[in-house]
């Protein structure tokens, strides 16, 4: 159990046995409660004295399957507030084999000066040169590292936009055949690192260290069991593995969800080309895979390679809210194009969710053409070239509407919202509002609770409750480094006691299912605490004024909730 401390400024690296206020956190519970407690709140997201903390799971590194996951916290430039963006390929499964309980980046390095940091196969820590990958795309980025460091490396690395300190830059992690196609998108992480001089954390996958884990033959039983769980639930086990997060295109345009052409429709007309079946049935004769183990530890394999027709890819892994964003928003239903944004995305290292919105926004006033797909590949495009343009798509969708004096940005806290409507699905609404995150879904998306008919949609009755608790238990979820399409199936009583056992087995202490609950709202007082000391107020939670005033077709309806009940969400 150690932290690894790098500090740009100084170029010194230490190590530390993880402090006493520390042991027992893991992923976001680790960055958001550090980050309260070491970063200076008022501080400048891209000066020194902010921190870039890298974070596995407290179950990353086991055995237990889909638990590959790492956290990536900081001070957001984006939304000005506390951060955490997660990411899955290799990367998280790599620390836990070194028991590395995190990565602490430091300081910052003298002006152009660009580093990688290293960490070898017995956790050993140290600063190499990279000014020869300066301005260098994501893809042969790490297909010069894998050639001069050797291909067992996990790799987290920014590209263009990150050195410019673009707000919606990325951090991008490499996948199980080693590309860069992982993104810890939300937030502008990636100018965080860009500004510390970082251009990649480089980790040997061959660690044999990992933290002990308490009763290892109750840890094994258990995580049969619940591995059984996971291959039978019909969403994990069935949906996923055949078509991916596109499985969601179809239920939510069904629900009048799907926010499109710059949120002015719950509905795309041409969602059936953009579709998860579609998507197989394109890639079915080509010869790409819709089944795709892209993630360490990953039994759901919901991951696909989309190729083009000659069979060469184009990207890995179309998920469904990138599908959404530079689809739906754009009015663009033509999944080669956006195959082909995504994979721009990742080569430069930016969010697919905040470039998309800002796309739309752009098409929204005017400057270019919904359903235009030259133009999104070239306002992308503007982000790496550092055009006038291409600076002010970089910054995000708040950004961008300010540049045509446009009030229609579906942002919150100053990121995008996610490819849910909050005027249809009310209850991600709530959850957009009010996450210290700004505008995220993975916060507590209420998507299951919609399709599974336990809720009404358009319904005021249950939304806060139910949001606040999702919220809490992703919190908590985030904390262990389970990826959340896993997660989301140990809905039951039943499966719930035997993750508990699980996480007892590997920590020791006997927790209960009220503990995680309380871990999750731990974290959520941590990152609140900091969020209002750098000045954010109960008028930061809360929603765009067009999602009050503007009726959103087919329901045609608002969203509902008053400031007073929102402000009610956090009681606690």
């Amino acid at each position: 159990m150690k932290f690894i401390r790098a500090n740009m400024s100084d170029q010194t690296i230490t190590e530390e046995n993880v402090p006493n206020n520390y042991i027992g956190l893991g992923g976001r519970g680790l960055t958001s409660i550090m980050i309260n407690n070491e970063v200076p709140p008022q501080c400048d997201p891209l000066g020194p004295d902010n921190k870039l903390i890298f974070a596995p799971g407290l179950l990353s590194g086991t055995t237990l399957v889909n638990t590959s996951r790492v956290s990536i916290g900081a001070k957001s430039p984006l939304t000005g507030g506390i951060k955490e963006s997660n990411v899955g390929g290799t990367m998280g499964f790599s620390l836990g084999k070194l028991g590395i309980n995190a990565i602490i980046v430091e300081g910052k390095a003298p002006q152009g000066e660009l580093k990688f940091l290293k960490i070898d196969d017995q956790g050993k820590a140290s600063f190499v040169q990279a000014q020869d990958y300066k301005s260098m795309r994501t893809y042969e980025l790490v297909e010069k590292i894998h050639k001069n460091f050797g291909k067992k490396n996990s790799i987290l690395c920014i590209g263009p936009a990150g050195e410019q300190e673009f707000k919606v830059a990325s951090i991008q992690g490499s996948d199980t055949e080693g590309r860069p196609c992982r993104a810890a998108g939300r937030g502008g992480l990636g100018a965080v690192m860009g500004a510390k001089g970082l251009k990649a954390l480089i980790v040997d996958q061959g660690g044999k260290n990992p933290d002990p884990v308490a009763d290892p033959g109750t840890f094994k039983e258990s995580s049969k069991v619940l591995t059984k769980i996971i291959n039978e639930d019909p969403f994990s086990g069935n949906m996923l593995p055949n078509f991916g997060t596109p499985v969601l295109v179809a239920p939510v345009n069904s629900l009048g969800a799907f926010p499109s052409f710059n949120a002015r429709k719950g509905v795309f007309d041409g969602w059936e080309k953009i579709s998860g079946e579609a998507m197989a049935e394109i890639q079915g004769p080509r010869g790409g895979k819709m089944k795709h183990m892209g993630c360490t530890q990953c039994i759901v394999h919901c991951s696909n390679e989309y190729v083009d027709e000659d069979g060469k890819y184009i990207t890995s892994a179309l998920e469904y809210e990138t599908i959404w964003a530079m689809g739906g928003m754009t009015g663009i239903d033509h999944l080669d194009t956006i195959a082909k944004l995504d994979f721009l995305c990742d080569d430069i290292g930016v969010d697919t969710m905040s470039t998309g919105v800002g796309i739309a926004v752009a098409m929204d006033s005017g400057y270019k053409s919904f359903g235009d797909r030259d133009a999104a590949i070239e306002m992308v495009e503007e982000i790496a070239k550092g055009t006038e343009f291409g600076k002010i798509l970089g910054q995000g969708p708040v950004a961008v509407g300010k540049h045509f004096n446009n009030e229609r940005v579906p942002a919150v806290k100053g990121q995008s919202i996610a490819a849910y409507d909050p005027r249809s699905m009310i209850g991600n609404g709530i959850t957009y509002a009010t996450t210290p995150m700004g505008g995220d879904h993975t916060a507590g998306n209420l998507v299951g609770a919609y399709l599974g008919q336990v809720l009404d949609p358009l319904k005021k009755e249950g939304q806060i409750e139910t949001s606040r608790e999702i919220q809490f238990f992703n919190a908590a979820a985030d904390s262990v480094g389970m990826c959340l399409m896993v997660y989301a199936s140990l809905n039951s009583p039943e499966a719930r006691e035997v993750f508990l056992n699980v996480t007892n087995a590997k920590l020791g202490p006997e927790l209960a299912v009220e503990d995680l609950r309380s871990l999750g709202e731990r974290i959520l007082k941590a990152e609140r605490e900091f969020n209002h000391k750098a000045g954010f107020t109960k008028n930061d939670d809360r929603l765009p004024k067009f999602f009050y005033e503007e009726p959103l077709p087919p329901h045609n309806t608002v969203f509902p909730f008053s400031n007073d009940e929102l402000d009610m969400m956090f009681d606690f």
